[in-house]
């Protein structure tokens, strides 16, 4: 259903989301290749939708109250469009969309960027990073609340100056929950979000002025924590009597020695463990957060760990390797037995796979390009984080080594430059 060479609109049906036989209707409109989706709240047969057609199939009357919506909504989609154009505006297909849904006024407020976004960005992003976005929306809200007193604001008032209170804002909120603020690169990070909601704001056309020409994020670089082969060491030979530490230990240091992430690890099943191309046991699995395909040989300790809990139970019953615990359960038991096994780091799940990229791999000679693969990294600039961690590490000893050379050639020549001592006259005499 092309309209022009560069804008077409196309109705189907969302597969992915079908139950008992029947799938979710979407519009896509696509503008000089690039996409937007909207939902129509419709629902059809699989078996009913023309697919060649992009219409449901027959004559009977269903079929033809559902086609003559969509025959509607076409004509309203591509009447957006001719608007759009008419009105000399920059036509994207999110433009396209929001003035389809009337969501392209002049008086926008963020409160409606972010009501959009969220509505747009279901089911494209992962449940993980669109709590991080309601975070944010939270965040925001108090900040509307205690500085201009209202639960929102027009989009053309906010300026420079909105962007400097609203970091301040938020570096001196203290929780209700602890009393502890936010880290500088945790403010960034709710910054960087907003700065992505006023991004997509001016892309379908509701602000014309950035507010953040002027600013500039403030990261501070941080070395990504791992554990030692001690500490490592110390973790797995430690005998927990409790049932829940015994989990939590087993998990980690699985993951220490395969790279999973928390969600990969507790999602893996006995399917995703299979014969490699050497005749071991391999993980084949496709990681959570990237969708992108891993392929892991399974070291001895990673195996042992699998083996002890191949007759679990509730394991079996949850179809997993290792019986299911919440990622939130999971770290508050971790600083449990850091506190048990002496170790004074912050331990998080997370940990063991920097664990198993900086102590268990490339410490142990393994080519940086082959950590990356096992880490499921699609650039190899992020393995290289690692590697610039272990060169800090063996600048780090060798300093101390360069520091204990020089403390014993030190003692060496103050032992050499100690003058002999000379006898007085009644010395020598009782010397004789």
């Amino acid at each position: 259903m092309k309209t022009s060479s560069s804008f077409s609109i196309l109705f189907w049906v969302n597969l992915a989301r079908t139950k008992n036989s029947e799938a979710s209707l979407y519009v896509r409109i696509t503008v000089n290749g690039k996409r937007a989706a909207i939902s129509l709240n419709r629902k059809v047969l699989v078996t009913d939708w023309d697919s060649d057609r992009n219409r449901a199939k027959g004559t009977g009357q269903k079929s033809r109250i559902l086609n003559t919506y969509l025959d509607e909504t076409y004509n309203q989609l591509f009447q957006a469009y001719q608007d759009l154009k008419s009105e000399h505006k920059q036509i994207t297909a999110r433009s396209v969309k929001a003035r389809f849904l009337g969501l392209d006024e002049v008086n926008r407020s963020v409160l409606d960027i972010i009501s959009y976004h969220n509505e747009d960005m279901q089911g494209k992003l992962k449940w993980g990073t669109q709590k991080n976005y309601f975070t944010t929306q939270r965040y925001i809200s108090r900040f509307l609340s205690k500085a201009y007193k209202s639960p929102d604001i027009q989009l053309r008032e906010l300026d420079y100056d909105f962007i400097i209170k609203f970091e301040k804002f938020l570096r001196g909120y203290i929780p209700q929950d602890y009393q502890r603020r936010m880290g500088n690169n945790t403010v960034m990070k709710h910054i960087e979000r907003f700065r992505k909601l006023i991004n997509l704001s001016r892309k379908l056309g509701w602000m014309e002025r950035d507010p953040f020409i002027n600013f500039k994020a403030k990261r501070i670089k941080t070395e990504r924590g791992f554990l030692s082969l001690l500490e490592l060491q110390e973790i797995e030979k430690k005998n927990f009597t409790i049932p829940r530490l015994q989990l939590v230990r087993d998990l980690f240091v699985f993951s220490c020695y395969t790279s999973l992430s928390y969600i990969d690890a507790i999602n893996l099943s006995a399917e995703n463990i299979r014969i490699g191309i050497d005749g071991e046991l391999w993980i084949y699995y496709k990681r959570e957060k990237t969708t992108k395909p891993i392929h892991i040989p399974l070291l001895p300790k990673a195996l042992d760990i699998i083996e002890k809990y191949k007759d679990n139970q509730k394991a079996i019953l949850q179809g997993r390797v290792f019986p299911k615990i919440s990622n939130q359960k999971l770290n508050s038991y971790l600083k449990e037995i850091a506190d048990l096994c002496g170790i004074e780091k912050n331990l998080t799940f997370h940990i063991a796979r920097h664990t198993f990229a900086t102590t268990v791999t490339l410490s142990n000679g393994m080519p940086i390009e082959t950590v990356s693969k096992l880490l499921g990294h699609s650039k190899i600039a992020t393995t290289q984080i690692y590697a610039k961690v272990i060169e800090r590490k063996v600048s780090d000893d060798m300093h101390r080594l360069r520091k204990h050379f020089n403390t014993i050639e030190c003692q060496k020549n103050q032992k050499n430059d100690f003058p002999e001592k000379t006898l007085l006259p009644f010395e020598k005499k009782r010397s004789k």
